[in-house]
C-alpha cells in the first residue's frame, strides 16, 4: 500500500515522517513552486526520493491525506479531477476558513472533485501547523468520519498505527462538526490571550 500525502504543511511532513517510521511506502504531492530545499524536506527528498508534483502523487497511491493549506485546495482538486479517483480513499485533513454559517467545507469541494472515491474527514483536529500547536505531545486522539464501513476500519488502523486513538464521529455528513470544533478550540485559545495552545479531551463516563 502507498500513502499519498497532498500538501507542503508542517502536519503533511510531520505525519509523512511517523508513517514512513512505521514501515509504510509514502509520497509526497506538492505544489509546482514549492521548496523542496528547506531542511526537513531537502532530508526527505535526498533519503527517499519521495516528493512529486500532485497528480504523480495521486496517482501512486492506494490512500491520499489532504494536508494543504487552504490557498492550495482549489489546484488539488483540479489535480483530482484529472485522475481516475474511483479506487481511492481520501481522508480531508484539512480545516476550512472560519465562517460563523459554516455553509462550505474543503470536504464538500473534495467531494465535488472526486466523486467515486471513498471519502473520509481525519487527523484535522491537529491543524496544519501540528506538532508547533502541541509541542509538550499532549494530544493523542484523532477523530475521524465517513460512510464506507469496511474503508472506515482501514482509516482507524491507519490513525492508530502512528500512536494516536482514533475516535469514530459518524457519517461523512459530521466532517463540518469536526471543522467547528478545530475553530472552536482555536477561538478559547485566541480569548485567552497567552502563549499556550488550548485542546479538548474526550471523556466516557
Amino acid at each position: 500500500m502507498k500513502l499519498g500525502i497532498l500538501g507542503g504543511s508542517s502536519l503533511a511532513k510531520t505525519l509523512g515522517k511517523k508513517y514512513i517510521h512505521a514501515g509504510l511506502n509514502v509520497v509526497f504531492g506538492v505544489r509546482h513552486d514549492f521548496d523542496t530545499q528547506e531542511n526537513d524536506w531537502r532530508m526527505l527528498n535526498l533519503l527517499h526520493n519521495r516528493i512529486c508534483p500532485y497528480e504523480s502523487a495521486i496517482i501512486q497511491s492506494e490512500i491520499l491525506l489532504i494536508c494543504s493549506e487552504n490557498s492550495y485546495i482549489k489546484e488539488i482538486c483540479q489535480a483530482l479531477k484529472r485522475v481516475d479517483t474511483s479506487d481511492k480513499i481520501i481522508i480531508d485533513c484539512t480545516n476550512a476558513d472560519y465562517d460563523i454559517k459554516l455553509p462550505t467545507s474543503n470536504t464538500k469541494l473534495i467531494r465535488r472533485a472526486a466523486p467515486d472515491a471513498h471519502l473520509f474527514k481525519g487527523f484535522n483536529n491537529l491543524g496544519i501547523d501540528y506538532p508547533n500547536s502541541d509541542t509538550i505531545g499532549i494530544i493523542k486522539e484523532v477523530y475521524f468520519c465517513g460512510d464506507d464501513v469496511p474503508d472506515k476500519i482501514r482509516i482507524k488502523r491507519l490513525i492508530e498505527l502512528i500512536g494516536f486513538k482514533a475516535v469514530d464521529a459518524g457519517k461523512i455528513n459530521n466532517a463540518p462538526l469536526l471543522e467547528a470544533f478545530y475553530h472552536l478550540r482555536n477561538e478559547i485559545s485566541w480569548n485567552k490571550n497567552e502563549a499556550s495552545n488550548f485542546h479538548f479531551k474526550l471523556v466516557s463516563i
